[in-house]
C-alpha cells in the first residue's frame, strides 16, 4: 500500500494494448443504492475537475512506456459522464488522443442517464468519438423510479433511447436492476419485455445489494422482495434475453452477436487499464492501485504534478491465480481446467466443492476448459469467496 498522493511509478505493461477508465463523479442526485463515489454536480467543482483531469493525462503520458503501448477502449464511468457537455467530452477525448496512441476503433463508452441527454449532446458526442452509449435505466416502474432516487420516467427512458438510435449510435447497452424494492416478477418481466422491444444491441441487469456507501446501506430499506422471489426475477431475465438472441457471456451482461462490451472484457480477462478521475481504479503489470476519491484533494495532488493515487497493491502469484480464476468464471468461457487444478491442489475442501459443482451441473467441464451453468452464474458468489 502507498499513502496518500504518493507517486507509485506504474511499471511497464505486460502488453502494449490498454485500456482508460475515466471516472466523472458528479451526480444531480445520487441514488439511494448506490456506493459509487459521487460528488454534488456544481460547475465550478466540474471546471477544476476537469483541469486536473487533463493534468493527469499530461503526468500519464509522461511514463517512459506511455508513447509505445495503444489504447483499444476509452469507457466514461461515473457518477453521471453524460453531465458532461458535448464539448466537454470532446475535449476530454482530444487530450487523450493528443498524449495517447488511441486505436481509430477504440470501443468509447459513456455511461448517461436518460434525463442528462438530448439530440445536440447526443451528436456532439458521436462527432468526438463516442462509439457506445450505457443508458442507466434501472426500472421501467414509474412508481418505483422516483423511489430509488431516479429522476426519468419510463416515457423518458425509452425517448432517450430513441434519441442515440436518431443520433446514430448503432451500440446502445441498457442496464437494469432486480431485486429492487416493491418489485415482483410481474413487473419485472413487463420492464424486460419493454426493453427488448427497443431493440438494445446489449443488456446489463444487476440485483441490487445493500452495499456500504450506499443511502440504503447505511438506512436499510423496506419492501425487499424474498430471496425466492428475486430468483425468480433472474430465472424471467435469462429466459426472456435468450428467447430474443442474447448471448448470456457473463454473469450480468446480456449481448447480440458481436457487441460484448469490450471494455468490460478488458476487467473480466485480467487486462490492463489506466485510471483517470477521483476513485478510479487501475491496473496495469502486477499492480493494482486507486486513485484520491474527493475532487478537491485529486485536484490540489494533481496541481502539484503528483499522481492522485491513493492506494496501491502489487499482487502475489497466488492472488493473480485467484483472480483469474473468480474473473474469468463470471464469463461464458470459463476458465483453463489446469490453472483450476493449480488453485485447489493444495485444498482438499476446495477441491471437494469444485467436484460438488460439477456433480450438482452448476459448473461444466469439457475437458480443456471449466465454466458455470446457468445456474452456476445464479450461485456463483458462494463459489468465489472460496476461491479468493
Amino acid at each position: 500500500m502507498t499513502p496518500e498522493g504518493d507517486v507509485v511509478p506504474l511499471q511497464r505493461p505486460r502488453t502494449d494494448t490498454l485500456g482508460i477508465y475515466v471516472h466523472v463523479p458528479f451526480c444531480t442526485k445520487k441514488c439511494y443504492f448506490c456506493s459509487f463515489n459521487t460528488a454534488p454536480m456544481d460547475d465550478g467543482a466540474m471546471r477544476r475537475y476537469l483541469l486536473a483531469l487533463a493534468r493527469e493525462i499530461d503526468v500519464l503520458a509522461t511514463a517512459p512506456w506511455a508513447s509505445g503501448i495503444r489504447i483499444v477502449s476509452v469507457f466514461f464511468g461515473g457518477g453521471t459522464p453524460s453531465l458532461l457537455s458535448g464539448d466537454e467530452l470532446a475535449s476530454v477525448l482530444s487530450a487523450l488522443r493528443g498524449r495517447f496512441a488511441v486505436d481509430a476503433d477504440a470501443e468509447v463508452t459513456v455511461e448517461s442517464n436518460p434525463e442528462s441527454l438530448d439530440a445536440e449532446k447526443l451528436r456532439r458526442y458521436r462527432d468526438s468519438g463516442v462509439s457506445r452509449i450505457s443508458l442507466g435505466v434501472q426500472s421501467m416502474d414509474d412508481a418505483i423510479l422516483p423511489a430509488i432516487g431516479r429522476l426519468h420516467d419510463s416515457g423518458g427512458a425509452h425517448a432517450a433511447f430513441r434519441a442515440c438510435r436518431e443520433a446514430g449510435f448503432d451500440n446502445v447497452s441498457v442496464d437494469l436492476m432486480y431485486g429492487l424494492p416493491e418489485l415482483d416478477v410481474t413487473k419485472w418481466t413487463r420492464a424486460i419485455r419493454a426493453v427488448l422491444d427497443w431493440e438494445p444491441d446489449h443488456l446489463s441487469a444487476y440485483g441490487m445489494t445493500l452495499d456500504e456507501g450506499s443511502v440504503w446501506g447505511a438506512t436499510g430499506v423496506s419492501g425487499l422482495p424474498a430471496e425466492d422471489a428475486v430468483v425468480e426475477q433472474y430465472w424471467a431475465l435469462a429466459n426472456e434475453a435468450r428467447a430474443r438472441g442474447f448471448e448470456h457471456y457473463e454473469v450480468s451482461n446480456y449481448a447480440r452477436a458481436g457487441r460484448r462490451s469490450r471494455h468490460n472484457q478488458i476487467y473480466w480477462k485480467r487486462g490492463e487499464y489506466l485510471a483517470l478521475g477521483p476513485g478510479a481504479c487501475g491496473f496495469v503489470g502486477d499492480l493494482r492501485y486507486a486513485n484520491v476519491k474527493p475532487v478537491a484533494r485529486y485536484a490540489a495532488l494533481l496541481d502539484e504534478g503528483r499522481l492522485p493515487i491513493d492506494s496501491a497493491e502489487r499482487l502475489t502469484a497466488a492472488q493473480a491465480l485467484a483472480e483469474e480464476l473468480f474473473l474469468g468464471l463470471r464469463t461464458a468461457e470459463g476458465v483453463p481446467r489446469e490453472r483450476l487444478d493449480a488453485r485447489v491442489a493444495a485444498t482438499p475442501a476446495l477441491r471437494r466443492r469444485i467436484d460438488e459443482w460439477l456433480a450438482r451441473g452448476l459448473m461444466e467441464a469439457d475437458g480443456a476448459r471449466v465454466r458455470l451453468s446457468e445456474r452456476g452464474f445464479l450461485m456463483s458468489d458462494a463459489l468465489f469467496v472460496d476461491l479468493i
